[in-house]
């Protein structure tokens, strides 16, 4: 899957509606709960028409979408539940940065999923919205994933404390779901590191350089969707003793407060495999280095050698009248043994002070 990038962003006007993401063929569902701690109503491929008539304003409500192709369909969503054109703008746009929006009555979220692919180095994105009304969440994902597999089943199951909760617990579940995605893909990349950090030891493969390079990507792109998380839970750990905000139970800010305390921890792993990639880097570079002098090594010494053998030769191809040795009938044999016997020397010093 392509890698999306912030800077590369298409602009649309604020209240443009298009779906900007890669999953055009995606056909737009709707999953439907409504419950509270005794009983559960689970609507599978919801149908828009029945809004007025599934809907229990007296329990919880989780609307979950699948897909974000059907404009008409989402715009009947946001006329419903009266949501302004902006965040539904902010939903269909994928190339947003993850933030937090609050307005009168309505709470939106949106954050980047974040998963390794397996047929390369880049990573799977995908943009998950939320939105937060009394007794209503809504959330937008631009496809069917398992991120919330193990929610539904908690809600199904009346496992933990989540029926006994207001929406805003099951919110803080589903982000914290997504969350777990960081880890994973953090996880999958460190294991990446450390074999390039092997394959460095084994040679000096330019494909190895452009391995670091993407993996360095990688993590910047990591770094920048966590970030904007961080600032928004952390206004979210600011807001608890504001009394206008309704939406988010006093007992809850707590759970958020958690978050935030991951998205730290995210960021401090993060920055410690960036050294760890940075050292992959270097040892990359000092091990083309080493092997390059080496090389010269290798050439000076035969140089070296050379130097006396070609004097030796020069000395011999002046071509002058007298020179006695040119009449000695051994000549020729004396003078190529003493050459012989001159690099054996060299080489021996050479091994003794350990040149080679």
């Amino acid at each position: 899957m392509r890698k999306i990038k912030y800077k590369k962003g298409r602009k649309l006007q604020h209240t443009s509606l298009e779906y900007t993401g890669s999953h055009k063929d995606f056909q737009t569902e709707m999953q439907l709960f409504v419950y509270n701690d005794t009983e559960i109503t689970e609507y599978e491929k919801f149908n828009p028409l029945a809004l007025n008539s599934c809907f229990d304003y007296s329990k919880n409500n989780w609307l979950n979408i699948h897909g974000l192709n059907d404009i008409t369909l989402i715009k009947t969503i946001g006329a419903h539940f009266a949501l302004d054109d902006f965040l539904l703008a902010d939903i269909l746009n994928t190339t947003k940065r993850t933030k937090l929006e609050e307005q009168q009555g309505v709470l939106f979220f949106n954050i980047k999923s974040l998963l390794p692919s397996e047929s390369s180095d880049d990573l799977k994105v995908e943009q998950l919205s939320f939105i937060l009304k009394d007794g209503i969440l809504i959330s937008f994902q631009e496809k069917r994933s398992d991120f919330f597999t193990h929610v539904r089943e908690r809600l199904r199951t009346h496992a933990g404390i989540v029926r006994t909760k207001k929406v805003d617990y099951l919110l803080y579940l589903l982000l914290d779901a997504v969350m777990e995605n960081f880890y994973i893909t953090i996880e999958d990349e460190e294991n990446n590191i450390e074999e390039l950090i092997n394959l460095t030891k084994k040679g000096a493969d330019p494909v190895i350089l452009e391995k670091i390079e993407n993996h360095r990507d990688n993590f910047n792109f990591l770094k920048r969707s966590i970030v904007p998380l961080r600032d928004s839970l952390y206004y979210l750990k600011t807001i608890k003793d504001d009394e206008t905000n309704g939406l988010i139970q006093k007992d809850t800010f707590n759970f958020f407060i958690r978050l935030h305390q991951k998205s730290l921890e995210l960021l401090e792993q993060i920055e410690s495999d960036m050294s760890s990639l940075e050292s992959a880097s270097n040892f990359y570079f000092s091990e083309q280095s080493r092997k390059m002098n080496e090389i010269m090594k290798t050439l000076t010494i035969i140089s070296a050698i050379f130097i006396p053998l070609t004097f030796i030769v020069g000395v011999y191809g002046m071509n002058f009248e007298y020179m006695p040795e040119l009449r000695e009938k051994n000549g020729y044999f004396i003078v190529m043994g003493s050459m012989f016997l001159l690099v054996i020397a060299l080489i021996i010093y050479f091994k003794k002070r350990r040149w080679f």
